[in-house]
Order: C-alpha cells, then sequence, then structure tokens
C-alpha cells in the first residue's frame, strides 16, 4: 500500500463487498440493534424494528456469511451478534462527518 491508497489493490474486492453490505439501510437498523442490545435472535429483531422475518432472516445471513456477524445456536434459537469490531468505527467516522456536513437547526 503507498502512502496515497485508500484500498490495497489486493483488498478492492473485500472492501467493495463490504461497503456494498452497509449500503443497506435495513441492514444498518440490524447493526444499530445488535449494537445496542448485544446478541439477538431473528425474532428479537423483528420485534425491534418491525421487518418481516424472511428479510431480517435474509440480510442476517448474508452479514453472517461475509463475517460481520457472529451466529451461536442455543437449543431452539439463533443468536447473531456483531462479529467484526471495526464496524462501529465505520459507522462513528461516516455518522460524525454527516453531523458535521448538516446545516444546525434552529
Amino acid at each position: 500500500m503507498t502512502d496515497h491508497e485508500l484500498v490495497p489493490q489486493e483488498h478492492i474486492e473485500q472492501a467493495a463487498r463490504r461497503f456494498k453490505l452497509l449500503s443497506e439501510p435495513v441492514r444498518l437498523e440490524l447493526l444499530n440493534q445488535l449494537q445496542h442490545q448485544g446478541e439477538m435472535t431473528v425474532t428479537d429483531l423483528v420485534n425491534a424494528t418491525g421487518h418481516q422475518q424472511a428479510n431480517v432472516s435474509k440480510h442476517l445471513g448474508l452479514m453472517a456469511r461475509e463475517g460481520l456477524l457472529t451466529r451461536r445456536k442455543e437449543g431452539l434459537y439463533v443468536y447473531y451478534g456483531i462479529a467484526d469490531p471495526t464496524l462501529s468505527a465505520i459507522c462513528m467516522l461516516v455518522c460524525g462527518r454527516l453531523r458535521e456536513e448538516s446545516p444546525p437547526s434552529s
């Protein structure tokens, strides 16, 4: 990686997949819940967000396959949690910048 590269060439595809995963508003809502509550089941996340169970399951599966989430089975329930500690830093950086760009409210 040179001083001028944002993303090393060998990580371009992986970084693009990660950003694509984070570009879906429903996934960001799910991540917000997991960040705030810790591990949660699909049912917990459906109740917290109001999204349909099939939709929540689909998004959780995608994020788990890419390594963003942990998946732990306990009896009949599957618990999801945040696996990638950089997610909160990425979101804080982006949202911090968005707050800076927002005009002050009167």
